[in-house]
């Protein structure tokens, strides 16, 4: 009898604490009213409508993906359509038939790319990608040379 008042007492004080955690933790979503800012989503505008002739694109993971249907009825974003995406701050890609590159959202929901996209994409800083090239090349359509290079076999 004395073993089923040591555990229930031992239950009880578990409940306590189960009951005060759940607290603390609700009370601190309450306070600020928002999700902290990593799991904040942000309409990110994707708007590759300059991209001739039409075709699709995808961010994965996000939209359907333009590698597994048939065209007539695939669901993927067409470039003749601007996309608006709720995204969390992270790293994605934007895919399309010809080219695919990375893209960041950061916390406060602008965007980041690398600079050698800049011919090619517009929108860092901001909550818009503007994509405005079918095909990304370095050097304003010239070969980088990194690929030109010779091995050395020495």
């Amino acid at each position: 009898m004395r073993n089923d008042v040591t555990i229930q007492q031992r239950f009880l004080g578990f409940e306590w604490a189960l009951a005060v955690l759940l607290l603390i933790g609700s009370a601190q979503w309450s306070y600020g009213g928002e999700p902290p800012a990593h799991l904040k989503q942000h309409v990110i505008t994707i708007d590759a409508t300059n991209l001739v002739p039409t075709s699709w694109w995808q961010v994965p993971g996000i939209t359907p993906s333009i590698w597994n249907s048939d065209p007539e009825s695939l669901d993927a974003p067409k470039t003749s359509e601007r996309r608006e995406l709720p995204l969390r701050p992270g790293k994605y890609k934007f895919i399309s038939f010809t080219f695919d590159f990375p893209f960041t959202v950061n916390l406060n929901g602008t965007l980041d790319f690398s600079t050698s996209l800049d011919q090619c994409v517009q929108g860092r800083g901001t909550a818009t990608l503007v994509i405005l090239c079918k095909r990304t090349y370095p050097h304003g359509g010239q070969p980088d040379p990194y690929y030109e290079q010779t091995p050395n076999h020495g």
